[in-house]
């Protein structure tokens, strides 16, 4: 297992490995390297290959600009430039609709945020013999490194980490390790903190402490693992966030889209993927509504159904009261919307978790609702949902990618799918 191998990295995996074909035929998976090296490796007994030396360097290999690149598990792929990585993830969506069963349209829209634009952070606390460490896990480790620098997140987080750090190592509620639930909003800065151990009185005044040197309005906490709700450790003043022009106070720990970039672009491009016709009287069932960062904007449009199943986030909603929106708190995954209901809307328009739509989609496909839109944040678990629109009939419209997560495999993408034949007329559509 010593002998060192000299290949030619084919292509880029899902993970971001470099993929190299073997003398015997076996594909081997490389971390950082790109398509179109040639590298040295070292097969280890796991049947991957460890990175020697690179022979022959990609065009598109960059320096990392994060002193922590390869301690920190956030950024992986910090050695690509950001055209490539851009190009990646768009291929990546590609194939996952070809796999899916369908045709491309012409040309897929692509949009990439900036660098320090990152309004959410959910980072690991654990405390050691020099004090307080905050930060992500290093890949494939327990260990956590210390943010003490980030090429994605917000400098206005990055600037509470100093603070958080010294109010955390007086904290008796941070035995061993906690976690720490960032959303820098419109008010300011919301917290969410979750700790091993109680919080006791003056854990409440050093919270207190260190919300009025900072300017929090907020901070929430509660137990970790445990199934309590949590409660607001301290409230300064109120806690707002716009969306479409509407404000609303969402719960602690919510989620947002990862920049306020991204989140214009990925309702623009629902807004782009609805039915041109499409009249304030049609209706529109979304799934997954979180918040309402679509929900609002397509209530500009048409009559809109939101179904969640975090019921702060639907009342969250539903304080905003807007006319032409419904918000229903319900559990998709454990009991969908079934298909009857799901055709009678003009349109579909689903934002599901990590893992997909699950038993939802097999109601979307039964139910056939002429139009739907899907945004995703797994190409994976596009695919697999998306098969079953393939076998419905439909065909697939626009793909609009969203590169909001810099450096990483991660990325998101806006579908919008059409019935082939429609099976009625759509006369709300033009009412």
């Amino acid at each position: 297992m010593s002998d060192i191998l000299e290949v030619t990295i084919s292509h880029l995996a899902t993970q971001g490995d470099g993929a190299a074909r073997l003398p015997d035929g076996h594909t081997v998976f490389v971390a950082d390297t790109l398509p179109g090296e040639q590298v040295s490796i070292r097969l280890q007994p796991n049947g991957r290959g460890q990175l020697v030396n690179i022979l022959s360097a990609s065009p598109h290999r960059t320096t990392p600009s994060c002193p922590l690149f390869e301690q920190c598990g956030g950024c992986t792929l910090q050695y690509m430039d950001r055209p490539a990585l851009l190009a990646w993830k768009t291929d990546l969506v590609r194939h996952a609709l070809e796999k899916a069963g369908f045709a491309m349209p012409a040309s897929i829209s692509s949009v990439q945020v900036q660098p320090h634009s990152r309004r959410r952070a959910d980072l690991a606390v654990r405390r050691t013999e020099e004090g307080i460490v905050i930060g992500l896990h290093a890949k494939g480790s327990q260990t956590v490194t210390d943010m003490t620098s980030c090429a994605v997140l917000h400098p206005t987080i990055m600037a509470s980490l100093p603070a958080l750090r010294t109010t955390l190592r007086s904290l008796n509620a941070v035995h061993k390790m906690a976690d720490l639930q960032i959303n820098l909003l419109d008010s300011g800065l919301d917290i969410l903190l979750s700790t091993d151990s109680p919080l006791i009185a003056t854990d409440r005044q050093r919270l207190t402490a260190l919300a009025e040197d900072l300017n929090i309005p907020r901070i929430s906490w509660q137990r970790l693992k445990s199934s309590a709700p949590y409660e607001t450790a301290v409230q300064r003043a109120p806690v707002f966030q716009t969306i479409a022009g509407h404000t609303l106070t969402p719960p602690p720990g919510a989620f947002l889209q990862a920049t306020a970039q991204s989140e214009q672009a990925i309702q623009q491009s629902v807004l782009d993927a609805l039915p041109a016709r499409l009249g304030k009287r049609a209706s529109l069932i979304e799934l997954y509504a979180g918040c309402g960062t679509l929900t609002l904007p397509l209530g500009e449009r048409c009559q809109v159904q939101a179904y969640e199943g975090y019921e702060p986030a639907v009342a969250a909603l539903k304080a905003v009261g807007k006319s032409r929106v419904t918000p229903v708190c319900r559990d998709l995954n454990r009991q969908p919307i079934m298909g009857k209901d799901l055709g009678k809307a003009d349109v579909v328009v689903l934002d599901p978790p990590h893992a997909g739509a699950k038993l939802q989609m097999r109601q979307i496909a039964l139910g056939k609702p002429d139009y739907v839109v899907y945004v995703s944040c797994n190409p994976a678990a596009l695919s697999n949902d998306a098969s079953q629109l393939a076998s419905a009939g439909y065909r697939l419209e626009t793909v609009s990618v969203i590169d909001q997560f810099l450096w990483s495999a991660e990325t998101e993408a806006v579908c919008a799918f059409k019935r082939e034949s429609s099976r009625r007329s759509r006369n709300a559509l033009s009412h």
